[in-house]
């Protein structure tokens, strides 16, 4: 298909295989020969690497850079130590989600990553926004990487020896083959790994030499949609979106008390009203897991029933496919909060479903789902 951007790793995406698939206006891998199941597991049994380089880094440089961000998410970023890394969420004077990113502390800057569909809109908006009180520089020569995976230490550590020195949202520049490396400890598939942002001179390199281990398998976007919805995580556009508020959204754990009612800076964000306000009294609706019984999964756009028969839909799917761990599908989507415990099944087009409370994902492992279909 013409038209469409690569990254700096598309001809070793060709070399090894993959099926190539529109993403985000890029031609990147949906799968390898391996296949989605296997690429799934390997990555929860030991490492996979993945290409994330369509994704947006940008940088935020300049006095009182962590107060300008504020402005623009309910997040905790003057508490952002340097060093670490958070999750944030830009919102609109609705109180729905612009997108979700990542925001690392490096001491003279921020480092902030977006979401590929989003990445033009949003360094548009911090530019609009944040631009004649700091320097909004989009980076164009770093690719991304993500090496995940309960071996991913154990690989790149042979590069990198110093990354077994981070925690969990740590962030930090380690020199291999005479460049800077960006190495955070974090991810999108519930597993232990890490995100490289690498020059793209040496983009390659890096990603031959993880590949050259045996541990480490290339892996396609399949899987990582897989991966995260095990996980719990939220896809841009599909589970969030505009009309979604973050305490819809199941992501009030991602705001800290300090920009809460009550908090010493708190509101001073977009959509604060009706977001503290759904702090305290609680939103219309929220996100949740489901466990859709027998083999066929629910797909996004699924209407929700309380009854097997009859009655007005009250809720959607957002989400769904196969999880190769539990060897079941799985889906996700919105359900309106119950007083009392939600039904422990639910109808959907095809087949009843359980409800589970989706997990924070600071969690390294996968969410115990087994007790989902009693509606726990």
């Amino acid at each position: 298909m013409t038209g469409l951007k690569q990254t700096v790793l598309h001809d070793l995406h060709l070399r090894l295989g993959a099926k190539m698939v529109p993403f985000a206006g890029y031609d990147m891998p949906v799968q390898y020969p391996a296949g989605v199941m296997k690429e799934h597991l390997h990555t929860r049994e030991a490492a996979g690497l993945f290409d994330v380089s369509h994704m947006g880094q940008v940088i935020l440089r300049g006095d009182g850079a962590a107060e300008a961000l504020e402005t623009l998410v309910p997040v905790d970023i003057l508490g952002l130590k340097e060093g670490r890394q958070r999750y944030a969420l830009f919102t609109n004077n609705d109180g729905g989600i612009l997108d979700d990113l990542m925001v690392a502390n490096r001491g003279d800057h921020l480092f902030v990553v977006v979401n590929a569909a989003c990445k033009d809109d949003d360094i548009a908006h911090m530019q609009r926004a944040l631009g004649g009180r700091l320097t909004v520089e989009p980076l164009v020569d770093r690719a991304l990487l993500a090496l995940q995976g309960p071996q991913a230490e154990a690989a790149l550590a042979r590069l990198v020896p110093g990354v077994t020195d981070m925690r969990f949202m740590d962030v930090a520049t380690h020199a291999w083959e005479g460049v800077d490396l960006w190495i955070s400890r974090s991810g999108y598939t519930g597993e232990d790994g890490f995100e490289i942002s690498v020059p793209e001179a040496k983009a390659v390199a890096l990603a031959e030499a993880l590949l050259a281990m045996e541990e480490v398998l290339p892996i396609g976007l399949g899987a990582r949609d897989s991966l995260r919805l095990e996980a719990g995580l939220c896809l841009y556009g599909h589970d969030i979106d505009t009309t979604t508020t973050p305490v819809e959204g199941a992501l009030e754990w991602a705001m800290q008390k300090v920009r809460r009612t009550g908090g010493a800076r708190a509101g001073g964000f977009p959509g604060a009203p009706r977001i503290l306000e759904e702090l305290e009294a609680g939103a219309a609706r929220r996100r949740v897991g489901l466990l859709p019984e027998g083999r066929a999964p629910m797909r996004e756009g699924t209407a929700l029933y309380a009854a097997e028969t009859g009655g007005d839909p009250v809720g959607e799917v957002t989400s769904g496919g196969f999880g190769p761990s539990i060897a079941r599908p799985m889906s996700m989507g919105y359900l309106p909060p119950w007083n009392s415990p939600p039904p422990a099944r639910l109808s959907g087009a095809r087949c009843g479903a359980g409800v589970w409370p989706l997990p924070s994902p600071t969690c390294l492992s996968v969410p115990p789902l087994t007790n989902a279909s009693e509606g726990k």
